[in-house]
């Protein structure tokens, strides 16, 4: 689910680590006899494909990499739930398939290890559980759409990833990024609130613990993390990526995105083929301080800025100036007319989640080969029955309010008819009466625009609150507008290339934020 905002406001480990090879030093140095770069954990996913080519790195070596990076980090950072037995295998395999196949023949996540939220199902040695006791030792029947599609490319799935237990949804009361089997999840850079639910793949490709991660979004799960832990990351449009595998939310809103370090160098393989994940073109703009409206002389496109108080201004100042650099120029008086309702707690989102979350976590688990229960209604009990072991002291009222509807009912049925009429004469008027291409805010205090309406939404390192927090810029648009995001959050990223990776203190196997 995620991290709410008003507008206004703004485990189990493998034994593998113990057969670690490769060094921190040889790998980075195969990265900079490439292309010069002084460390492997800022590399993008074209720069290992190029030393993959060049024979100066293996992905072999580059799973031990991470396999040690986990090994130090994790127990502090707790981003990574399990490892998976069979990574090194996969690795060997994709070694020897790159040494027998054509050159470019291969698909650019080939021998890429990649983690997933605990909540994308695989049939394999791992575990999916949503980070919850509960389904523990559950055997799926099969893959997640994604994985295949992922293990079809070549791609190596290195483990699982941690999230906020049932993605946020079990109770709002506990903290981000927790979860029974997890634990805390924890910021690299600020040693505390991760965001959710996806905060396990932020954390850890933050860290450089992967090289990239697949998460979940139903409501700021995939931005919100990515915003606070200073990596990119991309919701796409509900129902481009398949959902097929993944224990859900909602229908409606769920979609299975991607998080980086940085640079969008490159697209999953779920995403349409006409995306071009490189662009760099120049975006000429009209923008104002709260209302941003950008919009090119050409007449070919144009952003809108949806602002959120909380983060320093004079950065975000800063950062229209570099917007403007593409050809800005001021405008004023843009607004979504329906903004509080949007965010109002009567807007119809939280009665129709709570009813989709039952019918689909139903079939979910129905279908599931073997697992300790097999409804919500199971799982509540569960809770009751495990209360220490699942910590219900932060409660399950979220499960225990979902289990009490009926199906979709005349009040369920007025909350659909509502968030689409919010949707339609918010969202979507604004857009295209504007003529607009994007909006764009500090942070994602427009999260819950882009859910109801299952937009898709962009986000890219952006610098630091007030209070030294990290924080993104956010570009989200109407539906199938990804190549146009982008473009221009990959033009943003490169005229600014803000991300810097965190800081570490290492004292044994505790690691601290470095001041």
């Amino acid at each position: 689910m995620g991290t709410k905002y008003s507008p206004r406001s703004f485990p189990v480990f493998s034994s593998l680590f113990l057969i670690l090879l490769a060094t921190t030093s040889s790998i980075t140095q195969a990265i900079k006899a490439v292309h010069g770069f002084s460390s492997i954990e800022e590399a993008t996913v074209h720069d290992i494909q190029l030393a993959f080519k060049q024979n100066q790195l293996t992905s072999r070596k580059l799973v031990e990499f991470y396999l040690k990076q986990i090994s130090r980090l994790n127990p502090v950072l707790k981003g990574v739930l399990e490892v998976n037995p069979d990574a090194l295998y996969q690795a060997d395999k994709a070694d020897h398939e790159r040494k027998l196949k054509a050159p470019g023949s291969l698909s650019p996540l080939h021998g890429i290890p990649i983690l997933l939220k605990d909540n994308i199902a695989t049939k394999d040695k791992l575990n999916t559980t949503a980070g919850s006791y509960a389904l523990l030792g559950s055997v799926v029947p099969r893959d997640a759409g994604v994985v295949t599609k992922l293990r079809k490319a070549g791609a190596i799935i290195l483990g699982k990833a941690t999230l906020s237990e049932w993605c946020h949804f079990r109770t709002f009361e506990s903290p981000n990024g927790w979860s029974a089997r997890g634990g805390q999840g924890k910021s690299p850079y600020t040693m505390g609130d991760p965001c959710g639910s996806s905060s396990g793949p932020a954390i850890s490709v933050a860290a450089n613990m992967a090289a990239v991660s697949l998460g979940t979004e139903t409501d700021a799960s995939i931005l919100c993390p990515s915003s606070y832990n200073l990596v990119v990351g991309i919701k796409p449009t509900v129902g481009l990526t398949s959902r097929a595998g993944v224990i859900p939310v909602s229908p409606r809103q769920d979609s299975v995105g991607f998080l980086r370090v940085h640079h969008l160098a490159f697209c999953p393989p779920d995403f349409v083929k006409s995306y071009s994940c490189e662009q760099n073109k120049r975006v000429s703009a009209l923008t104002v301080p709260n209302w941003i409206k950008l919009e090119s002389r050409d007449s070919e496109g144009s952003l809108l800025q949806f602002w959120d108080d909380t983060i320093a201004a004079q950065t975000v100042e800063q950062h229209l100036k570099t917007l403007r650099k593409q050809g800005t120029i001021l405008v004023d008086n843009l607004e979504i007319a329906n903004i509080d309702e949007i965010y109002s707690p009567t807007s119809g989102e939280g009665t129709v989640l709570a009813t989709e979350f039952k019918i689909s976590i139903n079939a979910y688990l129905d279908e599931l080969v073997t697992s300790p229960v097999r409804s919500l209604a199971d799982l509540i009990d569960f809770n009751k029955k495990n209360s220490k072991l699942e910590k219900l002291e932060y409660g399950q009222d979220q499960f225990v309010k979902a289990e009490a509807t009926n199906g979709i009912g005349n009040a369920e049925k007025a909350a659909l008819a509502n968030l689409a009429e919010l949707t339609r004469e918010g969202f979507v008027e604004l857009m295209t009466k504007n003529k607009l291409d994007a909006i764009v805010t500090p942070g994602v205090s427009v999260s819950t625009i882009l859910a109801i309406g299952g937009f898709p939404g962009v986000i890219v390192p952006a610098g630091y609150d007030s209070k030294g927090k990290p924080f993104g810029l956010c570009f989200g648009g109407l539906k199938g507008s990804e190549p146009k995001l982008i473009e221009i959050a990959y033009g943003f990223e490169q005229a600014t290339k803000i991300r810097k990776p965190p800081k570490f203190i290492f004292k044994g196997s505790i690691a601290s934020l470095q001041s």
